[in-house]
C-alpha cells in the first residue's frame, strides 16, 4: 500500500505527543532510582542516568527566557483571530497556536521555577532579553513583531485580517524554528532538546500550511 502524506495538522498533533511522552519518560527517570545498587562512589547506576538527563546548561535557560515571551507574542496574535478572521481555517489555526504554545509556555516556566531562574514578566518588551546568556548580543528576538504591526493587526478584520495574521505569523514561527534550531544545537536539558525539536517540526508544517492558505486567498 502507498504510505499516507501527514498533513501538517497531523504533524503539529503528532509533535506534541511526542513532548509528553518525553517529558514524561524523564520524569519517572527522575523519580526512580532508590532500589539500584551502589557503586564504589556511593551513587546508584539509575541514580547517576537520572543526573545526567536532568541537567541543564545556560542555553536551556536561554532558551526558556526566550522562548516564553516569543509564545507570549503569538498567543497575543492568535487571540485576536477567533473575533476578526473571516477564515474558518485561520481561526482553527489560531486556535491550535493557543493551545500548543500555552502549554509549552507552562512547562518552560516550570524549568526556570526549578532552577532558581527568573521567569519572564508578562508584556515584557522582547527588546530587554539583548543581555541573556545564549541569545548573543540579539537586539530583538527573530521573528518578534513591533508595535506598528501589532497596531495594525488589532484594526484589521476580514480578509485583510486573515493575510496580515497569516504574512506575520510566517515570520514569528519562522523566528521560533531558528531559536529552536539553536538549542539542539547547543543545549542539554533532555526536555528542553524534545520541545525543541517539536518546535520545529510542529511550526514548521504550520509555516507550510499558513503558505498555503495565503496562496488560497
Amino acid at each position: 500500500m502507498t504510505p499516507r502524506t501527514q498533513t501538517p495538522r497531523a504533524l503539529t498533533r503528532r509533535a506534541a505527543v511526542t513532548v509528553a511522552a518525553a517529558t514524561a519518560a524523564l520524569l519517572l527517570a527522575a523519580c526512580g532510582g532508590s532500589g539500584g545498587t551502589e557503586g564504589a562512589g556511593g551513587s546508584t547506576p539509575s541514580a547517576t542516568a537520572s543526573a545526567s538527563a536532568t541537567a541543564h546548561n545556560a542555553q536551556d535557560v536561554a532558551f526558556a527566557q526566550g522562548m516564553i515571551p516569543h509564545h507570549r507574542q503569538a498567543l497575543e496574535m492568535a487571540g485576536l483571530a477567533d473575533a476578526r478572521a473571516s477564515s474558518a481555517r485561520v481561526k482553527d489555526l489560531a486556535a491550535r497556536i493557543e493551545k500548543a504554545q500555552g502549554q509549552e509556555i507552562r512547562t518552560m516556566t516550570g524549568w526556570l521555577t526549578s532552577w532558581g531562574e527568573r521567569v519572564p514578566k508578562a508584556g515584557m518588551d522582547h527588546s530587554s532579553h539583548s543581555g541573556m546568556s545564549g541569545m548573543s548580543g540579539m537586539s530583538a528576538m527573530p521573528g518578534m513583531m513591533g508595535d506598528d504591526d501589532m497596531a495594525a493587526l488589532k484594526k484589521a478584520t476580514g480578509k485583510e485580517f486573515d493575510s496580515r495574521f497569516l504574512s506575520l505569523m510566517v515570520a514569528h514561527h519562522q523566528g521560533a524554528v531558528e531559536m529552536a534550531t539553536t538549542q539542539r544545537d547547543k543545549g542539554r536539558y533532555g526536555p528542553a532538546l524534545t520541545m525543541a525539536h517539536a518546535v520545529v517540526t510542529a511550526q514548521t508544517a504550520e509555516i507550510e500550511e499558513m503558505r498555503q492558505l495565503l496562496g488560497a486567498g
